[in-house]
């Protein structure tokens, strides 16, 4: 690998996409063959990105919750075919079948039949343990078992079944099993520590007007081990040289080959071409790791997408090569152009813009985005009205695992509140609205109204799922 075209790689890439900054690191077996960054923490602000800039790495922390698993497993304190309930006596799923059989290894491999939720956790005042006793009260999606369903909460599950099998947290498990050992000394658990570090990067939103803009950091602690850890190049050059070298690091052996080289296992398939250009064929998801071929040579690797951060882990197991990209940008495949880039130059295949082609793809997605929102409009029933004067509309909708969403009249209009949706409805027809922001985090939401046999509006279905109004006493 030319260090000096990977420097410019980088460089190409933060300049490509408008980046506020990144961080790039490289390594080959013990060897880290780069380590370098790119543009500013913070748009506006000169402090430059270091190595040891944290960015939040979000869900590239689902190897590391797999690791300390396969850790446990490897001194026979936990199975991945153990089931659930015998760490985490409260989760439960909805479909009798597959609650009573799920296990580990089926949480991990994101094929228990249910679909995101994410919403029980972004941005909500549940804890840890409400998001986890609350999908159990979703219907499932599709059959336990038969579907690749990438799923965040059900690793939530799985982090708090190792602490508990540990008697301590998820979090230290992490800490004592694989910060330490490698010597992370920068890497973290929350935005809270995030923010106290003297090395940061902020996160920055591009909106579909090209305007990109410092935004908060998303705090994930109620749903941690999915994609909570924060951490800079540096630190992840441990990780990717412990992963390389199948559990050595500087000579100390933290765990079997055997237990850390099944995490890279192949178990459920997926979709082969996961952002439609890249020459990728044969995907599967493992755990903790997306396993695919890309041109034909076995890749493992996984993306991490957060408010105004991504990052990607790539490892190329038979070179005994890997990398770490991070940017304080979202949304932007820009870590992908650099995987991609990167797997050129060290499978010797011919160079190609990825840069160009993954924004033409970005920017064609965005304009499909807006293209459907304008035609939602344009399909609309003109001069229809309600069925009911808008007070009827008013009041508390339940949801089981949801809670309550609320629905009032704001200076003659109806608005939504949910958690931290607080929205005006406008009203698209008949007894259907739309509830659309354009702040960040962007909300494209259609709320529709049900009423019953006596014409009275007994339900809402909103954010996917069915609210049923709360009667007045």
């Amino acid at each position: 690998m030319d260090v000096t075209e990977m420097d410019a790689l980088l460089k190409r890439a933060v300049e490509a996409w408008g980046a506020p900054g990144a961080a790039l690191v490289g390594v080959q077996g013990d060897e880290v063959l780069y380590m370098g960054c790119a543009g500013v923490k913070e748009l506006g602000k000169p402090d430059p990105v270091t190595p040891d800039t944290l960015f939040a790495i979000a869900s590239t922390t689902k190897a590391f919750t797999c690791t300390t698993i396969a850790m446990m497993a490897n001194e026979g304190k936990m199975s991945w075919d153990d089931p659930v309930s015998k760490y985490v006596d409260y989760f439960r799923l909805s479909d009798p079948l597959a609650n009573a059989n799920v296990t580990l290894r089926d949480l991990v491999t994101h094929r228990t039949g249910m679909s995101r939720n994410d919403m029980l956790w972004y941005g909500s005042a549940n804890t840890r343990e409400e998001v986890i006793r609350r999908i159990g009260l979703v219907k499932p999606n599709t059959s336990f078992r038969s579907t690749y369903e990438y799923n965040n909460i059900m690793y939530a599950t799985a982090g708090v079944a190792v602490g508990n099998a540990d008697g301590s947290s998820w979090e230290d498990v992490v800490r004592k099993r694989i910060f330490e050992p490698l010597g992370m000394t920068g890497a973290n658990f929350s935005t809270h520590d995030a923010v106290k570090s003297p090395d940061y990067a902020t996160p920055h939103h591009k909106g579909e007007d090209g305007i990109t803009q410092a935004v908060p950091w998303r705090n994930l602690d109620n749903c941690a081990p999915g994609g909570s850890i924060n951490a800079g190049v540096r630190d992840l050059s441990k990780w990717l040289r412990f992963q390389i070298n199948e559990g050595v690091f500087e000579g100390k052996t933290l765990i079997s080959p055997e237990k850390l080289l099944e995490t890279r296992t192949p178990q459920i398939v997926t979709p082969a071409v996961p952002n439609g250009i890249s020459p990728v064929t044969l995907g599967a998801y493992g755990l903790g790791w997306a396993v695919y071929a890309y041109r034909g040579h076995t890749v493992c690797s996984h993306g991490g997408a957060l408010d105004g951060f991504r990052s990607h882990v790539v490892l190329i197991p038979h070179l005994k090569m890997g990398f770490a990209i991070l940017v304080n940008l979202s949304p932007s495949a820009l870590v992908e152009s650099v995987r991609n880039s990167l797997l050129d130059m060290a499978l010797g295949a011919e160079p190609e813009d990825w840069n160009s082609k993954t924004i033409a793809q970005q920017e064609e997605a965005i304009a499909k985005e807006q293209k459907e929102r304008l035609e939602r409009r344009d399909k609309s029933h003109k001069e229809t009205k309600p069925s009911r004067e808008l007070s009827a509309y008013t009041g508390a909708y339940e949801n089981k695992a949801y809670g309550a969403a609320h629905i009032t009249l704001v200076n003659g209009a109806l608005a939504l509140q949910w958690s931290w949706l607080n929205l005006p409805l406008e009203h698209l027809h008949f007894d259907t609205f739309l509830a659309e922001t354009e702040a960040h985090p962007r909300v494209t939401e259609v709320a529709q109204f049900e009423l019953d046999k006596e014409g009275e509006v007994a339900v809402l279905n909103v954010i996917g799922q069915e609210f049923t109004k709360v009667k007045a006493k």
